[in-house]
């Protein structure tokens, strides 16, 4: 082989590690691709905020705080890598307020962002083209006994590996987001219109908003 014709095949490899590096980012041992769904396509981008996070906030009605609203940071999963479902799964103690406020008051939301995904570059997180995403509806217990969780605690031990050590004396059960409400903003213009419907069928139209009719 002619040393200008190594040279050429370094010069490929060398564009094509390239490539690879600006259009992925390295997080917990997975590569998350750099590029979101358009901004047009609001079920394709809650979606894609939901599959690629792997914590949020979670807020309940606490019952600690005579009914004042209360956030916590939780790790959750909606499916194995490549087969996320949309439903947000939870690992939680009542040891911890989270789960004993759900178990008095189902009602939660959980507020997710991309900033901490890498996708947002120098922009602040409160700027509106950096997606912010939260999800309204009831925390529920997940029957220990059903398929759905088992396909649960696969979710989430995919995502959290640690989560199969925690101790047993502390009681963890599977706990599950049933979605009421979506608010979502991914660009200017406000909230983007979404139901729950759309939001677990992507390929959905989705409606113009008022100032886009």
């Amino acid at each position: 082989m002619s040393s200008s014709s190594l040279s050429f095949i370094l010069l490929l490899c060398y564009l094509f590690l390239l490539l690879l590096l600006s259009s992925s980012v390295p997080a917990r041992g997975r590569l998350l691709r750099l590029r979101k769904p358009d901004p047009a396509d609001a079920a394709a981008t809650a979606r894609w905020l939901v599959s690629r996070n792997s914590w949020g906030v979670l807020s309940t009605i606490s019952s600690d705080l005579e009914g004042a609203p209360f956030g916590n940071v939780v790790s959750f999963s909606d499916g194995p890598p490549g087969d996320g479902r949309g439903i947000p799964y939870f690992y939680l103690t009542t040891l911890d307020p989270t789960a004993r406020d759900a178990l008095k008051d189902e009602r939660s939301s959980l507020t997710l962002s991309e900033f901490p995904l890498g996708t947002c570059g120098e922009t602040d997180p409160e700027n509106p083209t950096c997606a912010k995403l939260t999800l309204t509806g009831k925390l529920k217990l997940v029957d220990s006994q059903s398929m759905e969780a088992e396909f649960a605690q696969l979710a989430l031990f995919s995502k959290h590996a640690e989560m199969k050590d925690w101790p047993e004396d502390h009681n963890f059960q599977i706990f599950k987001l049933d979605i009421e409400d979506i608010f979502l903003i991914d660009w200017f213009g406000g909230r983007k219109p979404l139901s729950p419907a759309q939001y677990f069928d992507p390929g959905k139209k989705q409606p113009l908003l008022e100032s886009q009719a």
